[in-house]
Order: C-alpha cells, then structure tokens, then sequence
C-alpha cells in the first residue's frame, strides 16, 4: 500500500488532536504510535538509511508538537503530518547534497524536454513497474519527484513548492525520469493505450 494511503486510513478523534494542541503529552504519544510506522517508511524512502529515517521521523513529531496548535483541521491530520515529514526529508536531502558538494543545479542541468503527459506509463506506479528497484535506478531529484507524484499524490505545483523551483521543473524531472525508466519496464503495451498521467 503506498505511504499516502496508509496515512489517509488513520484516523484520530479531533478530541485528542485537540488535547495534543493544548500540550497533552498523552495525545501526544497517541498521535506518535499511530503515526510512527508510515512516517519513518516515508523517511527511510528518501534517506535509504535507517538511522537517519529514524532522525527524521523524530524530527517530523518534534515538529508536529510544536505547530499542531496552529492546526486548523483543513486536511487531514494525516496529510499535515506527512507534509511535514516529507519537508524534513527534503530539507535532508539538500543538506546531504551540499555537504558532498553537490546542489540541485547538478541534477537539474540534465533536463528531458517536453511535458511528461506524452510518455504514456500509467498514473499508478504499482500497476507498471516494480516501484522500488526502479526507483533505484533513478537519480536521486528525479527519483524524488516519481515519489512525491507518483506515490504520495503531491502536484507539480505542490512538488515545485517543496523544492523551491517551478512547475516546469517538476514536469520536466518527471519527464526525464519516465524516459529513462521506460525501457525497464515490462508492459503490455495494449495496457497502457489511453493511459494519461494526471497533469495537475
């Protein structure tokens, strides 16, 4: 199941959201253990390294706790908390890069041309393509974009706000990541007419 569905099926009783707003360290902890395995399976999707995914899950319910006051019920809790782990996963990732001096222009010089509706893969990963070992494969900006998109339903507009960079920017890494996963896939070709990719 991917991250973005098992964040959705947890529920919490806003009567605890709101004793955790008020600083209760039992809805706390309640909102930790439901939450604490699709958080650090996201985490660990983008570190690879389960020490660091274990920091970044800690990092994302420190974070929780501090801003859950201002939490306002206009999503659901569920997707607060995985923005909020998605960020510090990013967040991460830039940090990982600089200090092996690297930056997202690096990655980003290498752009595919063209708007990624034209490939012609289908919108559910898990329908097309072992999802991990292809993503493997991937670099690690575009491999992130495939995730975010593909997996946790994030748009080009929300992708291109996380990262700081444009919509055409998202389109075009996922553009470049499709083009280079394509010849690995086994796909029944006739599976995939009319297949479109979501282009918001």
């Amino acid at each position: 199941m991917a991250d973005m569905s098992r964040f959705a099926d947890i529920q919490i009783d806003d009567a605890i959201v709101r004793r955790a707003a008020r600083g209760d360290a039992k809805a706390y902890e309640i909102i930790y253990r439901a939450f604490a395995t699709p958080v650090y399976s996201l985490c660990l999707r983008f570190s690879k390294v389960p020490a660091q995914a274990e920091d970044l899950t800690q990092e994302t319910f420190i974070e929780m706790m501090r801003s859950i006051s201002k939490f306002r019920g206009e999503a659901a809790l569920g997707s607060w908390i995985r923005r909020i782990a998605v960020t510090k996963s990013l967040m991460f990732l830039r940090s990982a890069w600089t200090s092996r001096s690297r930056s997202f222009a690096e990655d980003w010089d290498e752009m595919t041309p063209g708007d990624a509706l034209s490939h012609g893969i289908s919108r559910h990963p898990d329908d097309a393509m072992d999802l991990d070992a292809a993503l493997e494969s991937l670099p690690v900006v575009s491999r992130t974009v495939v995730w975010l998109h593909d997996v946790e339903g994030f748009t080009h507009k929300e992708i291109a706000k996380l990262m700081g960079k444009t919509e055409s920017f998202s389109k075009s890494q996922l553009s470049r990541a499709y083009q280079r996963l394509k010849p690995m896939l086994e796909i029944n070709e006739d599976a995939l007419g009319g297949a479109e990719l979501r282009s918001c």
